[in-house]
């Protein structure tokens, strides 16, 4: 079981609202990273469960692009995501650009940045500090905040089902 902490917040720094999560995942930190690293093992858990990725193409690299398809199980529509990696930090941090494809409720998309962080605690497990910078409002904040979580959740299930 792992355990999870959430804070979303406003940074008084940025006019834009932060997302800040916190997991610690009952996995080594070489599949944690592996998991976010390998886009065909990506795909099988990124996105909430009620928009799983169906399509992943990753370009793991400082400077190299990802994009992502997720698709809604009970309409078929899909969402297109991606960005460019920024810094990699084998296996200690992930830093890339985020931006949805189109316009969502509260308008046009923006360009975010999010940083993964992991470290291994004492006991052998993972904690993954994550944290999305930039979103462009209070909505789009409470959004991320459950699309995160529910991939975090999808992350564990993948971890404990492929402990190797």
């Amino acid at each position: 079981m792992s355990t999870l902490v959430a804070e979303a917040h406003s940074s008084k720094d940025l006019a834009r609202p932060t997302l800040n999560l916190q997991r610690v995942f009952d996995a080594p930190r070489d599949l944690v990273w592996r998991a976010w690293s390998n886009p065909e093992i990506l795909v099988l858990w990124m996105g909430p469960v009620e928009w799983p990725a169906v399509s992943a193409t990753v370009d793991f690299r400082v400077g190299g692009e990802w994009r992502i398809c997720l698709r809604s199980p009970t309409t078929g529509e899909d969402l297109w995501q991606g960005g460019v990696y920024r810094e990699i930090v084998a296996p200690e941090r992930i830093v890339f650009t985020f931006k949805w494809d189109e316009s969502h409720e509260d308008g046009p998309p923006v360009d975010t940045l999010v940083t993964v962080r992991f470290a291994e605690t004492a006991d052998g497990r993972t904690r993954m500090d994550f944290t999305h910078e930039g979103l462009k409002s209070e909505q789009s904040l409470t959004g991320h905040k459950h699309g995160w979580t529910s991939t975090a959740d999808r992350l564990e299930a993948w971890l404990a089902a492929n402990p190797d």
